[in-house]
C-alpha cells in the first residue's frame, strides 16, 4: 500500500477505491466493471447501496501539476466520511468508460490540467452528462482539455492567466440563497491564486487571450465573484473593477456542472468556507442536494438516496 492509503496500478497511476469509515481497503472486483488494461491490483468496487452518492475524484495532469492535489483528495475522502458519499479517486483515463462511469453520479475534476482524455474517453463523458449525471471542476480544472469544446462549455471558461503569488482578496458573495454558499460571508477575505479566465470558444491552449466574463456563458450562473478594488488583478485592466466571477454552476447537455476557481493553496482546504462550499458543489452536481439554479428540484434530488435510484445505475 502506497503512502495514504492509495494502490498503486502499473503505470505509477494511483486509484483509491471504496473510501470508508476506515480509510481505502483491498477489494475483489466488481464483476459488472471491466478490468482496466495495465492495472493488476483491482479496478473498482461494488457499488454502495446505502451511501448517498457515488463520487469519482480525477487528478490527472499533462501540464502544471498543483501541489495541493493530495490535500484536496484527503479533503474530498473526509468529506465522503462525513457526509456518507462512496468516494473513488484516479488519475488514470481508463476509467472514462460507459461501464465504469455508469457506477458514479458525479466526476470531480481535481485541479487537471492539459490533455487528459483520449477522444473515446471524452466520448464516454459526454454520454455520462448526458444521462443526467454531475461534473465538478476545482480550480486548474478550467486550465484542462482547450481542444475540447464541449468540455469548454461544460466549465463555463477556460483559464487564461493570474497574477503573481498568492494575494489576499476579497470574494463577494453574489448569490445569498444557494447551498453551496451558506456558512461563506458576504464579504470574504482569503488568499489564494485568482484566475482570470478567457472564453470557452477558440481558446489559446495552456492560457492567453482576451479577458473575458464567464457570465457571459450561456447557462452561468454565479455563485461568487472577486472584488477587483480588492487586488491587482493583472487581467488588462487593472484600475477598472470588472465583474470577475470565481465560482458557478450551470446545467449543461443534460446534466449538471459545478465549478469554483478557488483551491490553489494546500492551506485552502483547511478552510471551513472551502470545505462546505465545495462539499455542497459535490452533492448539488451528484443531484442529490437541491440548488433552485443548478441542481434537481427538491423531490428529485431525495430520491437519490433510495436503493431504486442506488441500483439503477448498474442498468
Amino acid at each position: 500500500m502506497s503512502p495514504g492509503g492509495r494502490w498503486r496500478l502499473e503505470r505509477d497511476e494511483a486509484v483509491c477505491l471504496g473510501q470508508r469509515r476506515g480509510g481505502c481497503r483491498k477489494v475483489t472486483r466488481d464483476p459488472e466493471i471491466p478490468a482496466l488494461p495495465g492495472v493488476t491490483t483491482t479496478s473498482a468496487v461494488a457499488d454502495n447501496d446505502s451511501a448517498k452518492l457515488r463520487a469519482l475524484v480525477f487528478s490527472k495532469t499533462a501540464a502544471f501539476r498543483h501541489d495541493a492535489i493530495p490535500t484536496a483528495l484527503a479533503a474530498i475522502q473526509a468529506l465522503g466520511t462525513e457526509k456518507n458519499w462512496q468516494v473513488d479517486s484516479t488519475e488514470d483515463g481508463a476509467f472514462f468508460t460507459d461501464a465504469i462511469l455508469s457506477h458514479y453520479d458525479v466526476v470531480i475534476f481535481n485541479s487537471t490540467t492539459g490533455d487528459v482524455l483520449t477522444d473515446t474517453q471524452q466520448a464516454a463523458f459526454e454520454r455520462f452528462i448526458r444521462s443526467g449525471k454531475g461534473y465538478m471542476g476545482i480550480h486548474s480544472a478550467a486550465d484542462t482539455e482547450y481542444g475540447w469544446a464541449w468540455y469548454g462549455q461544460l466549465v463555463g471558461a477556460y483559464f487564461r492567466n493570474h497574477p503573481a503569488g498568492t494575494p489576499t482578496a476579497t470574494v463577494l458573495r453574489e448569490d445569498k440563497t444557494d447551498p453551496s454558499t451558506q456558512g461563506i460571508p458576504d464579504s470574504w477575505s482569503r488568499t489564494d491564486e485568482w484566475y482570470n479566465y478567457q472564453s470557452p470558444v477558440n481558446p489559446v491552449v495552456n492560457g492567453g487571450g482576451t479577458d473575458y466574463n464567464p457570465r457571459n456563458t450561456d447557462g452561468v450562473h454565479v455563485l461568487l465573484k472577486m472584488d477587483e478594488s480588492t487586488y491587482a488583478e493583472d487581467d488588462g485592466s487593472d484600475g477598472t473593477d470588472d465583474d470577475h466571477p470565481i465560482s458557478w454552476c450551470k446545467k449543461y447537455d443534460g446534466g449538471r456542472s459545478f465549478y469554483t476557481g478557488l483551491g490553489h493553496t494546500q492551506a485552502s482546504y483547511a478552510e471551513a468556507g472551502i470545505r462546505s462550499h465545495i462539499a455542497a458543489g459535490i452533492e448539488i452536481a451528484a443531484g442529490v442536494l437541491p440548488s433552485a439554479a443548478c441542481g434537481v428540484a427538491a423531490a428529485n434530488a431525495g430520491m437519490a438516496d433510495s436503493r431504486l435510484v442506488r441500483v439503477s445505475r448498474r442498468a
